[in-house]
C-alpha cells in the first residue's frame, strides 16, 4: 500500500542564520514537532549536532517583535505591568485598546467581560460603569474617567472606531454572568492550614442542585457577598444616621450591608467631603478626590478611616450612599470536576486579615465565605465560562500544571476530571507554599492520586521550611531538562496564581528553561514561548 507523502516542513530558521542547510532543516522539523505541525524531527549528523549548539545560542541577537506582542497584538496586555507602561505602549491606538490598557489585564471576569470585551463595551457606551475592574480598582477608573472624556468629543474618527467594534453576545442566561446571578445554597468549609500555618486557606463547597448552573474544568465561580456587620455599624455611627433611614425602598443598613463597596473610599466620597467642609480639610478632601495624596495615607483609607479623618462631618445619607462604588462580585477558580462532585462546586480561598493603624481589615468575600455565611445560607453566585484555560481536547496530551498556594484550585479540578475520564497523558504538578507540615494542601488527595499513578510527578516547594526561599520557579529550572523533555513530547503548561510576581517569575524560568535544554538564545527562546502561547499549549489564569 502507498503512503501519502509527507506535508512539507515549515520553515521558522530564516536561510540568512548561521547554520548549514543541514541544521537550518533540523530545527525546522524539531519546531515543527515542538508546535503539532510535523511527526518527526530529520535525523542530524554526529558532525552537524556537534557544530549545532554554539550557533544557536548566537542567533537572533535581538528578540523578534512578536516577542513583545501577545495572541491579540496587545503588547500592554500583563498584569505586572505598571499603569504608565501600559499606557505608553498603547499611545496611539484606537480609542478602545486605550481603555483595555487601563484595566488591571488579568481577564478575571470580575467585571463581567474581559478586558478587551470591557473597553468595547464602554466604547460603544453599551456599558457605562467606569469602577467594574476590580482590581484595577482607583488607578483603573481614573484613567477610565480621563479617557472617557475622549467619547463626549464626538469626533467622526471616534465613530468609525465605535462602528468596527463588535457588539456583545447576549448573556441574559440566569447565573451566566453577575447580570444575572442565581442562588446557590452554602454547604461546608474546612480549613486547609494545618496547626502552625501562618496563612488561612478555607476549601468551601456550595450546592447547586436548584440553581440549575453547570460548570466544566477551567471556569471560576462569582460571589456575591456581603459586608462586615461591623464595619457597616460603624459606618453609620460615623455619619450619625438612623440605621433604618429609608434608601429607596431600603434602609440604611440594608444597602451598606450589600449594597455599596465599603473598601477603598472612593474618589466621589472625597469630593463630597469637599462640598460640605471647609479650611483645609476642604483642601485635602479636593487633593484626595483629585488623586493626590496630601498626608501620605490615601492607600489605607477605606470608607470608615475616611469618615473619621474628617471627624464630625455629616452628609446626606443618601448623597453618601450615591457617593460609594457598588459592592462588586468576587470571582474564584473553581476546584471541582463535576465528573466527581456532580451537583456542586467547590472553591480554595485564603481569608485575608490584616492590621491597618490599629484597626483589622478584612476582606470581604473571602471573610464572608471563611466565617460569616453559614450551612445551608443562600448566596447570589454565576459561572464565569473560562477565557482560554482548559484542558487540552486531545486527552493523551501531556500536562503541566504549576499552581503555588491557591493557584492550586483549578488543577486539583483538572486532576479530577482527567481521573474521571481515564485521560492517558501524563500529570506534573508543581505546588508550592510557605511550610510543608502546615501548608500542603489536599494533601491526601494528592498523594493518592501519586500512588495510583494518575499524578505522574508531584514536585513540591516550600518558602519557610530551610534557610533559602524555594519556590516553584527555582524548581522548575532544577528539573529543567525533563520539562523540555515533556514539551517535546507535545505537553501543554498551565500557570495559576499571582499576576504580579509568580507568574512573571515562572514564564522568565520557562524561557531559561527553553533557552538552555534546546541550545538557544534567549531572544529565540522567548519566541518559543510566545509561539507556545499562541498555540494554546501555555495558559494561564493569574489575579
Amino acid at each position: 500500500m502507498s503512503m501519502a507523502p509527507r506535508p512539507p516542513i515549515p520553515s521558522f530558521i530564516p536561510e540568512s542564520a548561521p547554520f548549514t542547510k543541514e541544521q537550518r532543516t533540523w530545527l525546522n522539523g524539531l519546531f515543527a514537532g515542538l508546535f503539532d505541525l510535523h511527526d518527526s524531527i530529520t535525523p542530524l549528523s554526529p558532525a552537524a549536532a556537534a557544530q549545532l549548539m554554539p550557533g544557536l545560542r548566537d542567533f537572533g541577537a535581538q528578540p523578534a517583535a512578536a516577542s513583545a506582542e501577545t495572541g491579540d497584538g496587545a503588547p500592554w496586555h500583563d498584569p505586572a505591568m505598571p499603569m504608565a507602561d501600559r499606557m505608553k505602549l498603547a499611545a496611539g491606538k484606537p480609542l478602545p485598546r486605550r481603555m483595555m490598557a487601563a484595566m488591571a489585564q488579568q481577564d478575571c471576569g470580575q467585571c463581567g467581560y474581559n478586558c478587551k470585551d470591557y473597553a468595547d463595551r464602554l466604547f460603544d457606551r453599551s456599558e457605562k460603569r467606569l469602577n467594574l475592574c476590580v482590581p484595577g480598582g482607583k488607578e483603573t477608573s481614573r484613567m477610565l474617567k480621563q479617557l472617557t472624556a475622549e467619547l463626549d468629543g464626538g469626533t467622526s474618527a471616534l465613530a468609525a472606531e465605535a462602528a468596527a467594534v463588535p457588539q456583545r453576545v447576549n448573556a441574559s442566561l440566569p447565573g451566566r454572568s453577575r447580570d444575572n446571578p442565581v442562588s446557590a445554597i452554602f454547604l461546608s468549609r474546612r480549613r486547609l492550614n494545618k496547626e502552625g500555618s501562618e496563612k488561612e486557606t478555607w476549601h468551601v463547597e456550595l450546592d447547586l442542585a436548584e440553581s440549575g448552573l453547570d460548570y466544566v474544568v477551567g471556569d471560576s465561580f462569582g460571589i456575591f457577598p456581603a459586608n462586615e456587620p461591623a464595619l457597616v455599624e460603624a459606618v453609620i455611627a460615623a455619619l450619625g444616621a438612623p440605621v433604618d433611614f429609608p434608601i429607596g425602598e431600603r434602609t440604611l443598613r440594608e444597602v451598606l450591608t450589600d449594597g455599596v463597596s465599603l473598601s477603598p473610599a472612593p474618589d466621589m466620597l472625597f469630593q463630597l467631603i469637599s462640598y460640605i467642609t471647609g479650611g483645609e480639610r476642604k483642601t485635602k478632601a479636593r487633593a484626595l478626590a483629585e488623586g493626590r495624596d496630601p498626608d501620605g495615607d490615601a492607600g489605607a483609607l477605606d470608607v470608615l478611616a475616611a469618615l473619621q479623618k474628617f471627624p464630625g462631618i455629616r452628609p446626606d445619607p443618601e448623597a453618601f450612599i450615591e457617593a460609594l462604588d457598588p459592592l462588586q462580585p468576587r470571582v474564584y477558580s473553581i476546584s471541582s470536576s463535576p465528573k466527581t462532585a456532580p451537583g456542586r462546586v467547590t472553591l480554595t480561598v485564603d481569608a485575608l486579615r490584616y492590621a491597618v493603624d490599629g484597626r483589622m481589615r478584612h476582606g470581604v468575600c473571602s471573610t464572608f465565605l471563611a466565617a460569616r455565611i453559614n450551612p445551608g445560607d443562600t448566596v447570589r453566585v454565576y459561572v464565569q465560562k473560562a477565557q482560554g484555560f482548559a484542558l487540552p481536547q486531545d486527552p493523551g496530551k501531556p500536562v503541566i500544571m504549576i499552581g503555588p498556594g491557591t493557584g492550586i484550585a483549578p488543577f486539583r479540578a483538572f486532576l479530577h476530571e482527567r481521573q474521571a475520564v481515564k485521560a492517558p497523558g501524563r500529570n506534573w504538578l508543581f505546588f508550592g507554599h510557605q511550610r510543608s507540615a502546615c501548608d500542603f494542601f489536599y494533601e491526601e488527595e494528592l498523594t493518592a492520586m501519586r500512588a495510583a499513578g494518575h499524578l505522574t510527578r508531584l514536585t513540591l516547594a516550600w518558602s519557610r521550611d530551610g534557610s533559602e526561599k524555594i519556590y516553584v520557579q527555582h524548581r522548575m529550572r532544577e528539573v529543567g531538562r525533563d520539562i523540555w523533555a515533556w514539551l517535546n513530547d507535545g505537553a501543554h503548561i498551565y500557570v495559576c496564581g499571582d499576576a504580579q510576581r509568580m507568574a512573571g517569575d515562572v514564564e522568565a524560568a520557562l524561557v531559561d528553561i527553553v533557552a538552555e535544554h534546546g541550545g538557544c538564545a534567549p531572544p529565540v527562546a522567548r519566541d518559543f514561548v510566545a509561539e507556545l502561547k499562541r498555540k494554546g499549549r501555555y495558559q494561564a489564569d493569574v489575579y
